[in-house]
């Protein structure tokens, strides 16, 4: 039986949505649509990080970063989806299929990471105000910054380059909207009960722990914010937490289901929606629920629209 990249070299059919060709075309609206405001969004976010000297503290520094992930995550996939759902061709090329599965990967994993570093330093920031910008130095969030990303790509080299080695057979149709360890692992023709245990061993520890670890920082967190005398300063702390919570429980929750339910034995279908909601309606939304609740986002908008209207 021959590997992935002895058998692949015609390309991959992404077969999406195509055993209901009437909704593609309203998928491909839809996505589109989020995908555009994804870019916007995020966009704005980084902007804003940048040109606002208000801005410039750890938290939005880690926003910042989760916003640049965001972009490239979201357009690691949606372009290709948006080809294959415009017309009949479905095909990728191995190599398109290979650099993103590598890059999906990475970037899914590395996010998983900085949500427990914004987490931390949300909890420094409510539990030990007084020496935040002492913990929270600048060569601190670069240092932990370096290291959700080297891990994301660790985690992307271990499980993505075990995949590629496994027997295919020659099946080419993938029953996904894009090219990801799950969906590539169904098509395997030998056994990969090896895959599947490190899968579920790698995104464990991706997914699980980190949301473990988070959901005990956060305890911590509402019980130092109950203790602020202030009512002002309860309910800041309060959105600013309660947006990181939201963007949390979308992201793990949907991975979760995704990555750590057996690879043979899910429902392919809610399979592929989930990947969908994931790598499209997540992107999209981060920067909503960030700037919707934090009124500092929403008064550096202001401010920087400001200054483009006294330009004008």
């Amino acid at each position: 039986m021959e590997s992935f990249n002895t058998t692949m070299k015609g390309g991959f059919i992404l077969l999406g949505i195509s055993d209901h060709p009437q909704l593609e075309m309203i998928f491909f609206v839809l996505i589109l649509f989020s995908y555009l405001l994804t870019l916007s969004g995020n966009t704005t976010i980084i902007l804003l990080s940048r040109l606002d000297p208000r801005l410039d503290i750890p938290m939005y520094f880690f926003l910042s970063n989760l916003s640049s992930l965001d972009l490239a995550f979201t357009t690691s996939s949606v372009p290709q989806m948006l080809v294959n759902l415009w017309g009949p061709d479905k095909i990728i090329s191995y190599g398109g299929c290979m650099t993103q599965l590598y890059v999906f990967l990475w970037l899914g994993a590395t996010e998983c990471i900085l949500l427990v570093v914004m987490a931390f330093d949300r909890y420094i920031a409510v539990c030990r105000p007084l020496h935040y910008m002492t913990i929270m130095n600048p060569r601190l969030c670069w240092l932990l910054v370096a290291v959700c990303w080297l891990g994301g790509l660790g985690n992307s080299l271990i499980q993505s380059t075990l995949t590629l080695k496994l027997p295919f057979c020659g099946h080419q149709r993938v029953d996904n909207f894009l090219c990801e360890v799950p969906a590539i692992i169904k098509l395997a023709c030998g056994d990969t009960s090896l895959n599947e245990a490190v899968l579920n061993g790698v995104c464990t520890f991706f997914t699980a722990v980190p949301l473990s670890i988070i959901l005990i920082s956060y305890c911590f967190i509402a019980r130092a914010v109950l203790k602020i005398r202030s009512a002002e300063g309860q309910q800041k702390a309060f959105n600013t937490c309660l947006s990181h919570l939201v963007v949390v429980f979308l992201f793990y929750g949907s991975a979760i289901y995704g990555y750590l339910l057996p690879a043979k034995s899910s429902n392919q279908d809610q399979g592929k929606f989930i990947s969908l909601f994931y790598s499209v309606v997540t992107p999209m939304v981060n920067p909503l629920i960030y700037t919707l609740r934090n009124k500092e986002v929403k008064g550096a908008l202001r401010r920087l629209l400001g200054k483009r209207r006294e330009v004008g």
